[in-house]
């Protein structure tokens, strides 16, 4: 080997040496710095996998007077891991049948299965799952699962929804505050073991891990024993009159509190997989329909907000009339004729359809549609429950002159049961409007989740409850009261055909009004979809649950008599 090339190589060995010595020295500088100062945070990526939270329950659900209404249970599903098996499936059936209530047959055909993982039995109570544990099978494991109760079964059902903890599906309530029920105030944070069993560290404390960890109790603004009541004579009548659905809702005229919200046909929460789209939707939020003759208070009203009549005004009632070639006519004109001039509380206490028509007449179609979306129709009212329908309310642009005379008794627009009542309300409140509510807010939160607006003076709201008043004093309602003054209204209304043309043979019944009516405590609005059988009414079907209904509320509230015998 010559020198040139021998020096060469012994340079290209020494630069290889050099290189190799620097990469061992970065290598070692690189493993210090990780092990000792954790440049690669691997410290952290294993806290942060052994770290675990605890099983939040979801936090109760109670009404006005902290009666139970949901609440969370634990049950446990049971699992066998195939790999772990230390037993045989005949063995694991002879001891877990006795827990399980499994047929032994049953139980060594699913532990023989191929899987992974396999589910022997859900939702079991904590102590079965005590029992299993005390075995110590190693092929075994427990998975806590929530199971939400509601204790009162289909009491205020459409109110509270219901909860899926294994699809985290819920309805109702249930859904819209599903964050605050699930809330807790502190972050709760341990490290566990790859077999599960908590490191207690300085940090962990026992109680945190022992005792459940639950959210936030939600109070509404519901009362038991009236959603119950509620709920009793809407069933009486629907089933007496084999109606399809109902609906009785109670609120209260200051705060917009729901203090009931019965909708038929009612499900049982704690089964809601067993009942159909249709039962479980709360179609007094969803659903329109023509409102008919209760919306002649909205007319009157809507006509004293545009200062176009007076307590004391008078109409010329002819019993029919013709909107080009369609004709309008009194229900009772077959038998009474033209009645003539008439007043106000003759309008309400015979349902006047031409009365009703002619004040509609005296508002423009701006001016009317102005007024009825000041009521709140034609937009949400912003209730705190899912599903909510805007109703439909016709642009004034559109309006012909049949579709503004029929607007006059309620046929024009289509209404939801909750925007009718919210209405009405407004009158029992002296004129100011109020959001309706199911939660029960706090005097800090009232303002931001509430909405207030004055859409009437209330010398207004006043002259038209004492119509109200007298129309029901006057004649022989059959929700007149003996000890308490009540100002209401009836409707009857055909319903629609299901493809939206036309009309049925079917009829909407309703009754809404409010009590006592020289200090209002509640408003009731009651409406049922479709009742068979004769003289259909809404004063024979709906009147009487809702003299039912307000008979039980003064007694449940102690409300004072308002009328006294002379």
């Amino acid at each position: 080997m010559n020198k040139p090339f021998q020096k060469q190589f012994e340079n290209r060995i020494g630069c290889l040496q050099f290189f190799f010595n620097f990469c061992v020295v970065l290598l070692l500088i690189y493993l210090f710095l990780t092990q000792v100062f954790d440049i690669r945070g691997y410290r952290d990526r294993a806290k942060f996998q052994r770290s675990s939270s605890p099983f939040v329950l979801r936090g109760e659900i109670v009404d006005r007077n902290g009666v139970k209404l949901a609440s969370d249970d634990t049950s446990f599903n049971v699992y066998a891991h195939p790999q772990y098996y230390d037993n045989t499936p005949k063995e694991l059936a002879e001891k877990l049948q006795p827990l399980l209530n499994l047929s032994e047959s049953e139980l060594i055909q699913k532990f023989s299965k191929k899987d992974t993982v396999i589910l022997i039995k859900k939702g079991i109570n904590r102590k079965t799952a005590d029992k299993i544990k005390l075995l110590k099978l190693r092929e075994i494991s427990l998975e806590a699962k929530n199971k939400r109760v509601y204790p009162q079964g289909e009491l205020a059902s459409h109110v509270l929804g219901y909860y899926n903890p294994d699809a985290d599906m819920a309805g109702g309530i249930e859904y819209v505050a599903g964050d605050y029920l699930k809330y807790i105030d502190r972050s709760i944070k341990y490290e566990k073991m790859p077999n599960g069993d908590i490191i207690y560290n300085l940090t962990v404390d026992p109680k945190d891990v022992i005792t459940p960890v639950m959210g936030k109790t939600l109070k509404l603004t519901i009362d038991s024993p009236i959603q119950h009541i509620c709920e009793k004579y809407l069933y009486q009548m629907v089933r007496k009159t084999n109606a399809l659905r109902g609906a009785v809702i109670v609120m209260e005229p200051k705060t917009g509190d729901i203090l009931a919200m019965a909708v038929y046909p009612y499900y049982n929460p704690n089964n809601y997989a067993k009942h159909s789209l249709l039962e479980l939707k709360n179609w007094a939020l969803t659903d329109v329909y023509p409102p008919g003759s209760t919306f002649k208070i909205i007319t009157i009203a809507s006509a004293f907000l545009n200062n176009k009549i007076n307590k004391n005004t008078k109409i010329l009632d002819t019993g029919k009339m013709k909107i080009g070639w369609w004709e309008i006519l009194n229900y009772d004109y077959g038998q009474k004729g033209a009645p003539g001039l008439i007043d106000l509380v003759y309008l309400f206490q015979h349902s006047s359809n031409i009365g009703s028509v002619k004040v509609a007449q005296m508002m423009s179609p701006e001016e009317f549609s102005q007024a009825l979306q000041l009521f709140g129709f034609g937009a949400r009212t912003g209730i705190d429950l899912p599903g909510e329908s805007t109703g439909l309310l016709p642009n004034p642009s559109t309006w012909d002159s049949a579709t503004h005379a029929s607007m006059g008794y309620g046929y024009g627009s289509s209404v939801t049961a909750i925007q009718m009542v919210s209405a009405v309300n407004a009158i029992a409140n002296g004129g100011v409007w109020v959001s309706p509510h199911v939660i029960k807010y706090s005097d800090d939160e009232l303002e931001s989740k509430l909405t207030k607006r004055r859409i009437m003076t209330e010398e207004q709201a006043k002259d038209i409850t004492d119509l109200l008043v007298e129309s029901i004093e006057r004649g022989k309602s059959p929700a007149k009261l003996d000890d308490y003054y009540v100002a209401a209204k009836t409707g009857t209304s055909r319903r629609p055909n299901d493809n939206g043309v036309g009309y049925s043979n079917k009829l909407y019944t309703s009754m809404v009004g409010f009590l006592p009516a020289t200090n209002p405590r509640v408003t009731i609005y009651v409406v049922v979809d479709s009742p068979q059988g004769g003289g259909i009414w809404g004063s024979t079907v709906a009147a009487p649950i809702f003299k039912d209904v307000a008979t039980e509320i003064v007694r449940i509230l102690n409300i004072n008599p308002d009328k006294h015998s002379t």
